[in-house]
């Protein structure tokens, strides 16, 4: 008898257990998907309500691109089980942005540009990632990770150095707690425990925050419970080419980390992984980045730690995924949820941002851990690209001098890095050299 096999993917397990699996899913990448747009403003000096906001069109927006990718429609989606949300990538980039001049609008319109760009291009990119090899990629990552890092600091230290308790004993004990916390869910908790061990973390630190008088939630109720995002409630987006530039750079690295993330899911659930099938899921990543700016929110991308929690659960369907955007798309139509996570104190968000960001630039050496370093062409790429993107964070005032496109570009150095290691593997690894060829004088022939 002729049996129909469906794909793991497209099996659907049901309406209770849908939602049961996919809240799991948004538990799993709460605190990933919140930290960026946290990160930003509050580092661009939005207040708390617009941090609010910021937070909840990105749990919004998060929530619709993960319905196209799950859920796929023609040429968009690549029906697999992929959560989207706001890409860390682009962090420090929008930071640059930012603070050099650009502004907020400034970033959704980089944003924007760089989004429509990689729509574009998103077809023909599995022809140019060859350029982008574990050597190029793993550099990139690593080095977000280490530019986060002084956003955990800072936070550590009280977020703001004008306040009176900037860096106090006070505000290092409580990170310091956070992170204790964090430390012991991963070491004792259940596998389960330990996804969420940084959710854990910050709610406990903050409740022992607000018990000893250092949390102020009085603004938490300040504005409206309910609302659905609105329209360019930041402005309408400005297009200044040096942020489009680096954005485009973020781009990139984007469209490499969902590849990766496709492949490694199309693996793990036994599906055949197409140059369509990445082309579509590529194309929806660059989709919903577009979408992004007017509700006022950022670059979109794959979750990698929801792909690991498909590997552990054994949970491949779609279906649970969609589940989990949904609810994303809910929690985006509560306001007060963001006013109350942009509440939370500094030095909680510092203790689990060392793990945080930590666990990216670990992510970026897991990539590397794969290049062949016996070869000392490899070595040098990374030695020479991770070098080039440590200069901003060692010395502020290192491009002072050069034109402002310039300082805007490589204010992060994401960009230095990546443009360094994508430059420096063409010519170790791509450019063709003739050898020269040495010719043996006759008179040394041994006669046969």
């Amino acid at each position: 008898m002729k049996q129909n096999k469906i794909a793991y993917e497209d099996e659907y397990l049901g309406l209770n257990k849908s939602i049961a699996y996919g809240l799991q899913h948004v538990l799993t990448m709460y605190g990933g998907i919140v930290a960026p747009p946290l990160i930003v403003g509050s580092a661009i000096g939005l207040n708390h309500i617009e941090i609010g906001i910021l937070i909840t069109a990105s749990l919004f927006v998060g929530g619709l691109a993960t319905l196209l990718q799950t859920l796929g429609m023609k040429w968009f989606g690549a029906k697999f089980p992929l959560v989207q949300g706001v890409s860390f990538a682009g962090v420090a980039s929008m930071i640059a942005i930012g603070t050099t001049g650009g502004g907020f609008q400034a970033i959704l319109g980089a944003v924007l540009a760089s989004s429509l760009i990689g729509l574009v291009i998103a077809p023909f990119f599995s022809r140019i990632v060859r350029f982008f090899p574990p050597v190029v990629t793993g550099s990139v990552i690593t080095i977000i990770g280490f530019s986060l890092l002084p956003v955990a600091l800072n936070w550590i230290m009280g977020g703001n150095n004008k306040l009176a308790n900037w860096g106090s004993l006070s505000n290092l004990g409580l990170a310091a707690f956070t992170l204790c916390i964090l430390l012991l869910f991963s070491r004792f908790g259940s596998i389960g425990l330990r996804r969420v061990a940084i959710l854990l973390s910050i709610v406990i630190g903050t409740v022992a925050a607000y018990l000893f008088g250092y949390c102020d939630f009085s603004k938490v109720l300040d504005g409206q419970w309910i609302a659905i995002p609105s329209l360019f409630s930041f402005g309408l987006p400005i297009f200044n080419v040096p942020a489009i530039v680096a954005m485009c750079i973020v781009m990139i690295v984007t469209l490499t980390e969902t590849t990766a993330d496709i492949l490694a899911v199309g693996e793990i659930v036994g599906s055949e992984v197409t140059q369509q099938r990445i082309a579509n899921g590529l194309r929806a990543d660059m989709l919903s980045s577009a979408i992004a700016p007017f509700f006022g929110t950022f670059m979109q991308s794959a979750f990698a730690q929801n792909v690991g929690l498909v590997a552990i659960t054994g949970v491949k369907s779609r279906f649970v995924v969609a589940a989990g955007g949904a609810i994303l798309i809910l929690l985006g139509l509560f306001p007060v949820m963001g006013r109350f996570i942009a509440a939370i104190p500094a030095p909680v968000l510092g203790g689990a941002g060392i793990v945080l960001f930590g666990s990216v630039a670990a992510s970026g050496i897991r990539t590397l851990a794969q290049v062949e370093f016996s070869d000392q062409k490899n070595l040098i790429i990374v030695a020479v690209a991770l070098s080039a993107g440590m200069i901003p964070m060692i010395n502020h005032d290192f491009f002072i001098h050069f034109p402002k496109w310039v300082q805007m570009m490589f204010h992060s150095g994401i960009s230095i890095t990546c443009i360094v290691a994508v430059v420096l593997n063409i010519f170790f690894n791509h450019l063709a050299v003739k050898k020269p060829i040495t010719k043996i004088a006759p008179s040394i022939i041994p006669h046969k």
